[in-house]
């Protein structure tokens, strides 16, 4: 198919044959197989010009868009090698809980053979690490709006970059990808805790202990921002001046564990996960108090990154 396309375009067979770089006769040889296999004469040869016939120039197209087609394909295998090679460079948090394994487990489904390096950093950082390159993509959480299709049933079905939301990172989106409802923790001893949910203005004379903001802005101002909607402003509980990073959740769990009258929240798939027997986690009354994880790549996203995102849309129930 090549060697005709080549003759075809030269319309010289010696011309073809230093192009293919390989000898006449096998550009000649090749090109009377072709002949043979159609059936027809695709040249119209003599000794002083090569043109193609009508067979030829209805040939000529189609047999441009089967090469273009093997090209095509070539490239797809080969990014795919070197995609697989590279592996997927994915950012994470804490606090994910059965979502990442979810997530991974299908991403192994899909694409085996990768390997995936989970780097952990600031929101900041990893939005950073994606625009840079650096990582493939990233979870990130923010107030952003799930797509219709994610509401109550999950990702399944949706285009590779549905209800991608830009953020302030240069050539970075957000996919949103389920709802991460938040839960208050009391100490087991307060009083609180022997309730099946609280209104968080239940909790306006507690002093409330968050991360600091830098790390974590879209959690401290929706929980400061819930406080003001019901008509209180959260008294802050002070960090312990030796804390290893003051606010840390650890440091907020294990001081509301000792009995400090303190609140402060996590996320329900976290705290499914953690082994906390001195706290309470109580859902929010009439719930609402939520943040949407999302996955952070580039447009347009990286090989891996695109089976990332094609995972998740294989999981329906990833939102629940």
């Amino acid at each position: 198919m090549r060697y005709f396309v080549t003759v075809a375009e030269e319309l010289h067979f010696g011309r073809a044959a230093d192009r293919l770089h390989i000898v006449q006769s096998a550009v000649s040889q090749q090109v009377r197989r072709l002949e043979r296999e159609l059936d027809v004469e695709l040249f119209d040869r003599s000794p002083r010009h090569v043109r193609l016939t009508e067979a030829g120039t209805r040939f000529l197209p189609e047999a441009r868009a089967v090469l273009a087609a093997e090209e095509r394909a070539r490239a797809s295998v080969a990014e795919f090698a070197d995609a697989r090679a590279r592996g997927l460079r994915l950012g994470t948090s804490t606090g994910l809980g059965v979502h990442l394994d979810r997530v991974l487990d299908a991403f192994a489904d899909l694409a085996p053979g990768f390997t995936v390096d989970l780097v952990s950093a600031s929101s900041a950082g990893r939005l950073e690490g994606v625009a840079a390159g650096e990582l493939d993509a990233a979870f990130v959480r923010g107030d952003w709006p799930l797509p219709p299709a994610a509401q109550g049933s999950g990702p399944g079905g949706r285009a590779l970059l549905p209800g991608a939301v830009d953020t302030d990172v240069d050539g970075v989106c957000v996919v949103p990808l389920w709802s991460d409802p938040l839960v208050a923790v009391v100490s087991a001893r307060n009083p609180l805790a022997r309730q099946a949910d609280v209104a968080i203005e239940e909790l306006a004379k507690v002093p409330l202990r968050l991360v600091p903001r830098r790390r974590n802005p879209p959690l401290v101002d929706l929980v400061v921002g819930a406080c003001a909607a019901a008509g209180f402003e959260p008294v802050p509980g002070a960090a312990p001046a030796d804390a290893d990073g003051p606010g840390s959740l650890q440091d907020n769990l294990a001081a509301i564990g000792a009995g400090a009258d303190l609140w402060t929240v996590v996320y329900a798939s976290h705290a499914a996960s953690l082994h906390a027997p001195r706290v309470a986690f109580l859902p929010f009354r009439g719930g609402g108090l939520a943040l949407t994880s999302g996955l952070a790549v580039r447009r347009p996203p990286s090989r891996a990154a695109a089976l990332l995102l094609d995972a998740c849309a294989r999981l329906d129930d990833l939102a629940s």
